[in-house]
C-alpha cells in the first residue's frame, strides 16, 4: 500500500474514538509486519527448530495488517491488544532465531525482521496511546 491509499483510508475510513489516526505509523506498521510475514515464512521452511515460532508470527503478522486495512469496526483497545499481541509473537520468534543467528544467515535476517516489526509496532501504539490522551 502507498501514501495515496492510506491517504484514501485515513479520509474515508475512521475507527471510533481514533479519527486522528496517524498514518504514517500505520503504513510503516503495515509494512514491517509484510516484510515480517516473509522473512518468518522463509525461515520455517529452513529451520525446523524454529518453524513453530515462526509460522505463528508470520501468521500474527498477517492478522495485523489486514486489522490496520479494515479498520472499520475495530476499537483502539482491540487494536492495542492486537499490536501488543503481535509484539509478543514477535518477541518469541526472534528470541528463538538468535539462537540459531550465529550458524543462520536466514534465522538473522528474521530476527532482524521481527525486531523491525516489533519496533514498528510499538511506534503504532504509542501514537495511538497519544492520541487518546
Amino acid at each position: 500500500m502507498d501514501a495515496t491509499m492510506m491517504d484514501a483510508m485515513s479520509a474515508e475510513m475512521k475507527m471510533p474514538g481514533m479519527e486522528m489516526m496517524d498514518m504514517a505509523a500505520m503504513q510503516a506498521c503495515m509494512d514491517a509486519c509484510s516484510a515480517c510475514e516473509q522473512a518468518c515464512t522463509v525461515c520455517s521452511m529452513q529451520m525446523m527448530d524454529c518453524a513453530p515460532a515462526c509460522m505463528n508470527c508470520a501468521d500474527m503478522c498477517n492478522t495485523m495488517m489486514r486489522a490496520m486495512l479494515r479498520m472499520q469496526g475495530m476499537t483502539p483497545a482491540a487494536m492495542m491488544a492486537m499490536l501488543d499481541a503481535c509484539i509478543a509473537m514477535c518477541q518469541t520468534c526472534m528470541d528463538e532465531c538468535m539462537q540459531h543467528a550465529e550458524n543462520s544467515d536466514v534465522c538473522r535476517m528474521c530476527a532482524q525482521a521481527c525486531k523491525s516489526c516489533m519496533d514498528a509496532c510499538m511506534a503504532m501504539r504509542e501514537s495511538m496511546v497519544k492520541m487518546a490522551s
